[in-house]
């Protein structure tokens, strides 16, 4: 179906799902809940272990470990679903699907304390998967919306309108956190849990206009039985054909695999590995956290500038050297000050990374709509079992050494390794940009 490109309105639209979505991704996977689940999972009996179904595990490498399962089961399923929906021309209606089961397992998290700490595990992984999922189909409207020579400015303008939105939320719940007594709140657990509760209302509210504004896809009326399954199992093959013939992609993914692994872990335990080494306590880690949002959408903004300059791959392979930089440093910061540098450091090119990887594999895809949830299945896939190997890496280096110094560490290599692989991608794009 032919989309007008670069409209206003449309892509301010699209962009308004990064400020839906972008709340569980600042509240429950870097901010509060991270520093609730620790606070509440360390008792003076049995320290950072925790019994999950009867198992004696580390708290923090628990919920990472809930956190790859989720996003190991959606790198599975997400390809199916893509080709379905473009078969079917409903891309919309997975992402609707997918944001009501995030923001509804959000709401979940209200009844999470450590009583029920098996139930506030399970909605965790729900809301991943239900971000996991909104998050692809939602990427796929980039193509459809923004001609090449645009994408890398409405990429940065939802990464940007995500951190403004995350940002507001997370204000409101800071209110409830550091004031209850504003409101009459005596129990110390009921403001994060509240917290849980207000994201999936912000998620699944907001994301209502992206819904009704977003364009429709040409459906086929055919009911998805197995003809229309196998028929999506062709798509996949055809796009994974198409994609195997494109050479920037066949070195891009690879690059983007492995230092993916070490930017979304990074994101995911930051504020773990604060609280875990520094003892900052939530006021501290929250405040710092919302500083790294803050500067992220500079960032972004400030990669897609710098890439009219110089170019997406030169871009990354700066960032790429800076995110090895804080690997290193973050096995040896002992003080909070260096804790807060580090961060800055870090919002400044979490943001730009994430817009420009987006960017940058949209501009290499065919000039093709129709299986624009496809191309961007296989982009998502990439990043979500690099996020499995990278927490599930994390998680069991803590877990053999019980020292997330070192996980920390090790992180770095993944950024090395992806490095070296954006250097193979020089010859291909040194004559433009």
């Amino acid at each position: 179906m032919s989309t007008l490109k670069n409209h206003k309105s449309t892509i301010r639209a699209w962009a308004m799902f990064d400020w839906a979505n972008s709340a569980y991704n600042l509240v429950i996977t870097s901010t509060i809940f991270p520093a609730y689940y620790t606070a509440i999972t360390y008792t003076e009996a049995h320290g950072d272990k925790v019994r999950f179904f009867g198992v004696s595990v580390v708290n923090t490498a628990l919920s990472n470990f809930a956190l790859s399962f989720a996003y190991l089961f959606m790198a599975l399923v997400l390809p199916i679903l893509s080709s379905v929906a473009d078969f079917k021309g409903n891309k919309k209606a997975f992402m609707m699907v997918f944001t009501y089961l995030g923001g509804i397992a959000c709401m979940g998290l209200f009844f999470f304390k450590l009583e029920t700490l098996e139930w506030g595990i399970i909605c965790f992984t729900l809301a991943a998967m239900g971000y996991v999922g909104g998050v692809l189909f939602n990427n796929s409207y980039l193509p459809q919306i923004a001609t090449v020579d645009q994408q890398d400015r409405v990429s940065a303008q939802g990464f940007a309108y995500g951190y403004v939105g995350c940002v507001t939320i997370q204000i409101i719940c800071f209110v409830f956190i550091l004031k209850p007594e504003w409101f009459g709140i005596t129990d110390p657990s009921f403001a994060p849990r509240l917290s849980f509760l207000l994201v999936g209302l912000w998620w699944i509210g907001f994301a209502q206009i992206p819904f009704a504004k977003l364009p429709k896809d040409r459906r086929n009326g055919q009911r998805v039985t197995n003809d229309v399954l196998r028929k999506g199992f062709a798509e996949l093959r055809n796009v994974w054909t198409r994609l195997r013939e494109i050479p920037e992609i066949k070195r891009f993914l690879p690059a983007f695999f492995f230092y993916a692994m070490g930017v979304q872990t990074v994101m995911i335990v930051a504020a773990a590995f604060g609280e875990k080494v520094l003892h900052l306590g939530a006021p501290k880690l929250i405040a710092t956290i919302l500083i790294i949002q803050l500067v992220a959408i500079g960032g972004a903004y400030l990669m897609s500038l710098l890439a009219n300059y110089i170019g997406n791959v030169r871009v990354l392979m700066l960032v790429v050297c800076i995110w090895i930089g804080i690997c290193v440093s973050a096995y040896y910061i002992d003080h909070e000050v260096q804790f807060y540098i580090l961060a800055a450091l870090v919002g400044l090119v979490m943001g730009g990374i994430q817009s420009l990887s987006r960017s940058t594999y949209s501009k290499m895809l065919p000039v093709d709509e129709a299986d624009t949830a496809s191309f961007f299945s296989f982009y998502d896939v990439t990043e979500k079992v690099a996020i499995v190997i990278g927490l599930f890496s994390f998680a069991l280096i803590e877990q053999v050494t019980n020292n997330i110094r070192y996980s920390a560490l090790c992180l770095g290599i993944f950024f090395v390794i992806g490095l070296v692989l954006l250097g193979r991608m020089l010859p291909l794009v040194k004559n433009r940009r």
